[in-house]
C-alpha cells in the first residue's frame, strides 16, 4: 500500500491530495495486468473508472487508429467522468502493462475539489502523437465521411445496420420538414431505453435541420462551430448548400483539442451548481493545452468564449427566478468576451434589459440577477471588478431606459460616465434574447449621432497611448508592484482595441471582433489598407503574447498577469514589441488628424 501511495502521491492529479485523502485513494486501488493487445477500455463504455499506468504503456485508438499512447504515472477516464460521456475511444495495452485501477475519487475524497486533472496532455516524451499547428487549417472537405442516407418512413432497425455496414456513425434523414440527422446518441438514448422502439420509423429520432458547415471551412471552424452548438456531428456542404458528407469530432482533432466540446457536454449535462462548477474547472488547463498544441490565439479565445456562453446559459436554466420569469428579458455580455475575445484573466462584464416599463419591477430583477451572478462567481468566473454587472442599476435597465440613456449620452457626451457607458455598450453581444438585447446598440446606427459626439469618442480611444519611451524604448511603471513593467493590456491592447470601437460607433456596425471592425473601417474608407494591417497585426501579436504568458502562468500555478517586464523578453520580441507600439501610435495620431474627412458624407 505504501508503494501505491508514494507513487500516486507523486503523480497529477494525485499530488495535491493531503495524507488522509491519498490514503482513501490507495484504499480504492485495484491492480490488474493487460496482456499486449487487451483491451482496458471497451469503446462506449460507460465511465465508471480511472485508469493510472504503472508499469508498461496503454495506447488510445479511434477506429483502429492510435491517436495517443500513455505511460507510466499517466491517468486515462478523468474527462468522461466529469463530463458521464461515455468515451468514444478504445484503450489497449501496448505492451505488457499493470494499471491501477480507481473508481470515481469524487465518491470517497474528503477534498475532490485538491485534483488537478490536466485536461489534456501530450505523450510522455513532450511530443505530440498526432497533431500540431497545421492541422487546424485543413479544409473540412478533406475529412469528410460518406453519407448514410435514409428516408424517414425507414425502420429504425435497418437504418441502425446500414450505420454498422458503413463504419459510421450517424445518418442523414429525408423528411418533409427537411433534412434531420440521427446519430449513435440517438440510438443510445431513445432505442436502449425504449422510447423509441426498433421497428418505429427512423423519423422519430431524426434531429431537424441538421447543423452544417462550408466544405471550404476550416478543421478549427468545424470544432468551434461543434463547441458553440454543442453537437459532435457537422454535415458539410457543397458551394450549392447540398450534403457532401459529414465530419465527427473525432474527425476534427487529436484527442487532446477534442476537449473543449467534452466540457461543453459536461456544461450542459450539469444537474447543478456543483456540477456546473466541476464541468468550469476543466476550461484554464483546456486553454493552456490548446495553446501548447499549437492552436491560434484567436481560435483558442473563440473556443474560450464559446465555453463561457454555454456555462453562462446553464447557470441561467439552473437559477429559478421568478421576477425574471416574469418579464421578457436579455442578458448580455459586455468587454472582451462580447467581441470573443477574452484572456483567461478577463472578468465575466454583463448587462441586463427587460422589455417591462413598470419601474417597481426593476429592485426584484437586480436582486435575482445578483444571485444569478454569484452562481457564476461559484463556477470560477471573476465578476467585474469596476461594476460592469447585471445587478448594477447602470447596467440594468428597462428597453425604455437604456435608448434613453444612450440619447443622453450623444447629445451630451462631457456629462458623467457618458463616454465610458457609450464605450461597454458598444463592447454588447446578447446572450439570451438577441432582438431585444440589441437594444442597447440600436442607437449606434442612428443619423442623429453629432461630429461633436464621435470627436468625443475618438478622444478617448487616442487617449490611451502605447507605452513608447527612452527607456529601452519603452514606458514602464516607476513605482508600486509593477516597477519595471509594461501593462499589455492597457498600453498594448487598450489603444487598438478602442480605435476599433471608435470605427464601430462611427461605421454604425458594433458587431465583430476588433480585427474584423478594423478591417469594416478599411471598407468604408475611416482606415487605409495599411494602417488596419498595422493594428490588425498589432493586435495579434500582443494578445498572443498575453495569452501565452497567462497561460504559462496557469501552467505553473501563478495568477495570471497583464504585465510583462521587458527584460523577460528576448531581444527580437523587444524589439518587434517596441515597433509594435510605435506603428500604433503613428496611427492613432494620422486617424486625430484626419477623422473628420473619413467620416462618410452623412456624418460630417
Amino acid at each position: 500500500m505504501k508503494e501505491f501511495a508514494d507513487f500516486l502521491g507523486d503523480q497529477p492529479p494525485f499530488d495535491t491530495l493531503d495524507a488522509e485523502d491519498l490514503a482513501r485513494l490507495v484504499a480504492h486501488v485495484e491492480v490488474e495486468y493487460f496482456a499486449a493487445g487487451a483491451t482496458v477500455v471497451p469503446e462506449n463504455a460507460p465511465p465508471t473508472h480511472l485508469w493510472v499506468v504503472r508499469t508498461g504503456g496503454l495506447e488510445v485508438v479511434d477506429r483502429g487508429r492510435v491517436v495517443d499512447l500513455l505511460g507510466p504515472g499517466d491517468t486515462y477516464g478523468h474527462v468522461w467522468l466529469l463530463s458521464g460521456l461515455p468515451s468514444p475511444l478504445r484503450v489497449r495495452a501496448h505492451e505488457e502493462s499493470l494499471c491501477l485501477r480507481i473508481a470515481d475519487p469524487r465518491a470517497f475524497l474528503a477534498h475532490p475539489e485538491r485534483l488537478r486533472y490536466a485536461a489534456l496532455r501530450s505523450t510522455p516524451g513532450g511530443q505530440r502523437v498526432v497533431g500540431g499547428s497545421g492541422r487546424a487549417d485543413r479544409p473540412l472537405a478533406r475529412l469528410a465521411r460518406p453519407i448514410v442516407w435514409c428516408d424517414a418512413s425507414d425502420s429504425v432497425r435497418d437504418v441502425a445496420a446500414r450505420i454498422g455496414a458503413a463504419g459510421l456513425s450517424c445518418a442523414l434523414v429525408r423528411g418533409g420538414a427537411g433534412t434531420g440527422i440521427v446519430t449513435d446518441l440517438d440510438f443510445r438514448q431513445d432505442v436502449a431505453t425504449g422510447r423509441v422502439g426498433v421497428d418505429g420509423p427512423i423519423g422519430a429520432l431524426a434531429t431537424t435541420p441538421v447543423l452544417t458547415i462550408a466544405q471550404e471551412a476550416t478543421q478549427a471552424a468545424g470544432l468551434l462551430r461543434m463547441v458553440e452548438h454543442g453537437v459532435h456531428h457537422l454535415v458539410v456542404v457543397d458551394a450549392g448548400g447540398e450534403p457532401a458528407g459529414v465530419v465527427r469530432a473525432v474527425d476534427l482533432a487529436q484527442a487532446d483539442v477534442r476537449d473543449p466540446l467534452l466540457i461543453r457536454s459536461a456544461i450542459d449535462d450539469a444537474a447543478d451548481i456543483d456540477a456546473l462548477a466541476e464541468a468550469c474547472r476543466l476550461l484554464p488547463t483546456t486553454l493552456v493545452e490548446l495553446c501548447d498544441s499549437g492552436v491560434d490565439a484567436a481560435h483558442v479565445s473563440a473556443l474560450h468564449a464559446a465555453v463561457v456562453d454555454a456555462a453562462l446559459r446553464r447557470v441561467l436554466r439552473l437559477r429559478h427566478s421568478p421576477a425574471l420569469s416574469a418579464v421578457r428579458h436579455s442578458w448580455v455580455l459586455l468587454g472582451s468576451l462580447a467581441r470573443r475575445e477574452p484572456l483567461p484573466l478577463s472578468d465575466v462584464d454583463t448587462a441586463l434589459v427587460w422589455a417591462a416599463e413598470d419601474h417597481d419591477v426593476g429592485d426584484a430583477i437586480r436582486a435575482e440577477a445578483w444571485q444569478v451572478l454569484r452562481d457564476v462567481r461559484r463556477c470560477g468566473f471573476a465578476l467585474c471588478t469596476n461594476g460592469a454587472n447585471a445587478h448594477n442599476p447602470l447596467f440594468s435597465r428597462s428597453r425604455a431606459e437604456w435608448v434613453e440613456a444612450a440619447w443622453s449620452w450623444q447629445r451630451d457626451p462631457t456629462q458623467e460616465n457618458a463616454l465610458l457607458l457609450s464605450a461597454m455598450v458598444a463592447d454588447s453581444r446578447p446572450l439570451t434574447d438577441p432582438e431585444l438585447g440589441r437594444a442597447l446598440t440600436e442607437n449606434i446606427r442612428s443619423h442623429t449621432r453629432t461630429s461633436q459626439f464621435l470627436r468625443a469618442v475618438l478622444d478617448e480611444a487616442v487617449g490611451w497611448r502605447p507605452p513608447t519611451g527612452f527607456v529601452r524604448g519603452f514606458v514602464v511603471q516607476h513605482s508600486g508592484e509593477h516597477r519595471g513593467q509594461l501593462d499589455l493590456k492597457a498600453g498594448g491592447l487598450a489603444p487598438i482595441v478602442s480605435l476599433a470601437r471608435w470605427i464601430a460607433i462611427a461605421a454604425g456596425d458594433a458587431s465583430g471582433t476588433t480585427v474584423e471592425r478594423l478591417r469594416r473601417g478599411t471598407a468604408l474608407g475611416l482606415l487605409t489598407v495599411d494602417e488596419a494591417d498595422t493594428l490588425a497585426g498589432g493586435f495579434d501579436n500582443i494578445y498572443g503574447l498575453l495569452l501565452h504568458r497567462q497561460v504559462t502562468a496557469i501552467r505553473v500555478g501563478q495568477a495570471p498577469s497583464t504585465y510583462v517586464a521587458p527584460r523577460e523578453l528576448d531581444t527580437l520580441s523587444r524589439r518587434h514589441l517596441r515597433e509594435t507600439f510605435r506603428a500604433v501610435a503613428l496611427v492613432q495620431a494620422r486617424v486625430d488628424r484626419e477623422w473628420l474627412h473619413r467620416l462618410p458624407v452623412g456624418e460630417r
